[in-house]
């Protein structure tokens, strides 16, 4: 029997599934009337600053979020600039772009998995700010959200989207 060789990077649960879109509406009207999934929460996401294939870049990007059991579908629709997303639509048309993992350490888990070749595409951190600890508190928590998305040709050509949150303390003066 052939002896397994320990996992490079150990990924965290299974967080969604992306799929890319050309018309959010449409796509909308397809996954509630026909697939019966949703609700969906859409959102739109200034990306200002992020490193698309080694460069400084900036998007908007339209995102549609709907919890199926223990993991979400999210649809994407690029509005304007240029992404991974984009680039998939472009190439392969509408569909599965990415499947996401929530991991810890994830500056680690890219050093392992550039040891057999797999290096981001684009990363990008996005803040999120929540609600005070205690009431009558000026210590606010944030939330920073770091993606990367892995570059799939050597893994079936379905993106792998690595996202690790941190919380970031912040105090406000009074």
């Amino acid at each position: 029997m052939e002896e397994k060789k320990p996992a490079r990077a150990r990924l965290g649960k299974l967080s969604h599934v992306g799929i890319v879109v050309r018309d959010m509406d449409k796509a909308l009207d397809y996954y509630t009337g026909v697939l019966g999934l949703g609700p969906f929460t859409t959102e739109v996401y200034d990306l200002q600053s992020f490193v698309y294939r080694g460069k400084r870049a900036s998007a908007r990007v339209k995102a549609a979020i709907s919890n199926s059991g223990p993991v979400f579908v999210e649809l994407v629709q690029v509005l304007e600039g240029e992404t991974v997303h984009t680039e998939f639509l472009r190439e392969k048309g509408e569909g599965l772009q990415h499947v996401a993992f929530l991991v810890r350490n994830l500056d680690e888990k890219l050093k392992d998995l550039a040891h057999s070749g797999i290096h981001p595409a684009m990363r990008l951190c996005i803040p999120i700010d929540t609600p005070a600890d205690q009431p009558g508190t000026s210590k606010k928590n944030r939330m920073e959200l770091t993606e990367v998305y892995l570059d799939s040709d050597k893994i079936g050509g379905t993106m792998i989207q690595l996202m690790e949150f941190r919380e970031v303390p912040v105090t406000q003066p009074d």
